[in-house]
């Protein structure tokens, strides 16, 4: 019984704040600020309905540190719930073109400015840390990026590949780490999931780095994430056992 009615709620939610976020996007497209805008609707609505209590941490004042290359853990589909609630203003990701297909979410993530690029074509991809530069340096935006690559579906952090790292070092924008604690955990037949916390870290600023710092600046923030993830992991499993 839980399960149908999650479900049928996630879909109605959905459908209005895609259809909604979509026609008030017409107005004003691609313009940056809408992702935090309606990625805040999403956690703020879609979090209550599983069931999660979610805690948001957010570095003191980023919003006073200009454009940033966000770095995210990346489990499963409960991101878009739990760590939407800390996408900062001017704030957008990169995705594949083909999400632009998908009924109702697509249009929304090409309305709000997403960067979207084209993984079929090789050549194109591989320009992707050339594309994102770009965007930052122009736009005056920040990135959010999430360095796994692919979701982790409860393996842990997985492996940071170097893209993230690279795209920050030629903008010169500091790389801000962003640490869920697990949500493989979640499941949509109980009725309470418990606490998940999202912690922003300290900006890692890469002033003065060049492109072969890359590897050890991504070294750095695997160490640095892996060890807060399992701190938050440990938080949440506390506040969960006091009730």
């Amino acid at each position: 019984m839980i399960f149908i009615l999650r479900t049928i709620l996630t879909c109605i939610f959905g459908i209005i704040i895609c259809l909604f976020g979509s026609i008030f996007c017409l107005f004003n497209p691609r313009n940056p600020k809408n992702v935090a805008r309606f990625a805040h609707m999403f956690g703020r609505f879609l979090a209550p309905v599983f069931g999660i209590k979610v805690i948001t941490r957010v570095y003191p004042d980023i919003e006073k540190r200009g454009s940033c290359i966000y770095i995210a853990n990346h489990q499963n589909n409960y991101d878009l719930i739990v760590a939407a609630s800390i996408v900062q203003p001017k704030t957008v990701t990169v995705g594949k073109k083909s999400l632009v297909w998908i009924p109702f979410f697509g249009q929304l993530y090409y309305l709000t400015g997403n960067i979207l690029i084209d993984r079929d074509n090789k050549s194109k991809a591989r320009d992707t840390i050339g594309q994102v530069v770009k965007e930052i340096k122009h736009k005056q935006i920040s990135i959010w990026m999430f360095p796994e690559g692919t979701r982790s579906r409860g393996r842990g952090l997985l492996p940071f590949k170097a893209g993230a790292f690279k795209a920050a070092i030629a903008a010169g924008v500091p790389v801000v780490p962003i640490c869920v604690s697990e949500t493989n955990s979640i499941k949509i037949g109980r009725w309470n999931n418990g606490h998940r916390l999202v912690e922003m870290l300290e900006p890692i600023e890469t002033t003065g780095m060049h492109k072969e710092d890359a590897r050890e600046l991504m070294d750095r923030c695997y160490q640095m994430m892996s060890e807060k993830i399992a701190q938050l992991n440990a938080e949440a499993q506390q506040m969960d056992q006091k009730k």
